[in-house]
């Protein structure tokens, strides 16, 4: 397959033809084209698009993956999980991240992931770290628990010494996460490394805030389905003179981001001045970073094809992202679905949770009918026999008790449908085999 600096989209396209009919992937051949075209023709490290029709915004090339017929769902949910402008104090800039900014070509979907730039004006570093602390912690607490959502973690701090937390233990410097009722107490209960009791307070580790995120489960009353929804926080601190510091040090590029709201297109603005210039190679370096592990650790070929599918389109393999493009769009992929639900209905499962069980039966039934139009066999059999045992669980189950062990028998399965659907087809193409081959022998 060809690179960027003898790329033609025509002589690409005949060749993703021959690809899709040997491995039986249906290609839309017209959609292909033009994707590939435009691509060529984008400067996909600096151009941002405003959509004026939609009033979302962002890189242009990552705009031709997304489809605005569910930008009312994605606002509806974007209202729960996004933080609040405070005038001269806090500006903010919601948008979809992961699949969610794909739903062109990812017609199924796992989460919904968002990305917030956060950026606090404050006198000092200190200071703004006390308000970053303070609003998340507010955020926290304000959506806790509702009719049609329940807050499941949040990522905020770092272990500022070696804990262990029950049975595991945990090394300095990696990240915090607080469970609702910790968040609540304000502090977190563990132990040091020799045994001594340890008492991690919220308001302690405002200093080094590190990796912060927020998850939670929704419930789409409309559709009947259960999601998991996320919000991972890039928070910069705007000094008197104008200077930009990210708190975690580093400030985040927006390769994958499509913007909801054209309104903070000057902060978005004033940010991504401040992106470092080797901001994409760095982020193809963590891409395959992950490609790595999931080749080899936490073994997941679903999650090597989408990451493969963002580092070929940033880096002028077009064909071959094109090819992997298409795979998104079949539906054995519409597993990869059925496994995030799975997670997210074993989310559900814990004392005090607010999805009720007429809503997680509702979520069972839906991934049960899924399964039936993807699949077909012993493997549909399977799966489906795994999800009704889920299902009549869910029915006996009182508050509080979990679901681990079916819904882990379930997701395995899944998993494993997922990893031979996209196994067969990645090594099929010689030079994505070569590829996956080159990055495990870094």
């Amino acid at each position: 397959m060809s690179t960027k600096s003898d790329f033609s989209p025509d002589a690409a396209l005949q060749r993703i033809i021959e690809s899709a009919r040997r491995l039986g992937v249906e290609l839309k051949e017209a959609d292909a084209l033009q994707w590939m075209t435009a691509m060529a023709a984008s400067q996909t490290d600096q151009d941002i698009s405003v959509d004026i029709k939609s009033g979302v915004y962002g890189a242009k090339f990552v705009l031709l993956d997304f489809s605005p017929q569910d930008l009312t769902h994605f606002r509806e949910i974007g209202r729960l999980v996004e933080f609040q402008d405070q005038p001269g104090v806090v500006e903010t800039a919601l948008a979809l991240s992961g699949s969610s900014a794909q739903s062109k070509i990812q017609t199924y979907p796992g989460d919904c992931d968002y990305f917030e730039r956060v950026n606090i004006i404050a006198e000092t570093r200190q200071e703004a770290c006390q308000i970053l602390t303070r609003i998340m912690r507010e955020k926290a607490l304000s959506t806790m628990r509702g009719p049609t959502y329940q807050l499941i973690e949040v990522k905020y701090g770092n272990y500022p010494y070696d804990v262990l937390r029950g049975e595991r233990p945990i090394k300095a410097g990696s990240p915090v996460s607080w469970r609702p009722e910790e968040i609540e107490r304000g502090q977190i209960e563990a132990a040091r490394s020799d045994g001594a009791p340890a008492v991690l307070r919220w308001e302690d580790l405002a200093e080094d805030p590190g990796w912060c995120k927020l998850d939670w489960v929704v419930a789409d009353p409309v559709r009947g389905q259960l999601a998991n929804a996320s919000n991972m926080l890039d928070v910069t601190w705007e000094a008197p003179d104008g200077t930009i510091t990210p708190l975690d040090g580093y400030l985040d590029p927006y390769f994958q981001e499509v913007y909801l709201d054209s309104s903070s297109v000057p902060i978005f603005s004033k940010l991504a001045k401040h992106v470092s210039a080797d901001a994409l190679d760095h982020y193809v370096e963590q891409l395959e970073h992950e490609v790595n592990k999931y080749l080899t650790k936490d073994v997941n070929y679903g999650k090597v094809a989408k990451r493969l599918y963002n580092i070929f389109r940033l880096t002028g393999r077009y064909e071959e992202a094109a090819f992997l493009r298409e795979l998104f769009d079949e539906p054995a992929t519409m597993l990869y679905q059925v496994w995030a639900l799975i997670r997210t209905i074993d989310d559900c499962c814990q004392a005090g949770g607010a999805i009720t069980k007429v809503q997680m039966l509702a979520q069972v039934d839906n991934l049960i009918l899924a399964v039936i139009k993807a699949l077909e066999g012993d493997q549909e059999a399977e799966i489906v026999r795994l999800l009704l045992r889920l299902r009549d669980m869910l029915g006996q189950q009182e508050g509080g008790e979990g679901l681990n062990a079916p819904a882990e028998a379930a997701r395995a399965e899944v998993i494993n449908a997922v990893n031979n659907f996209f196994y067969e087809r990645l090594t099929a193409i010689p030079t994505i085999k070569e590829y996956m081959d080159s990055i495990q022998q870094k």
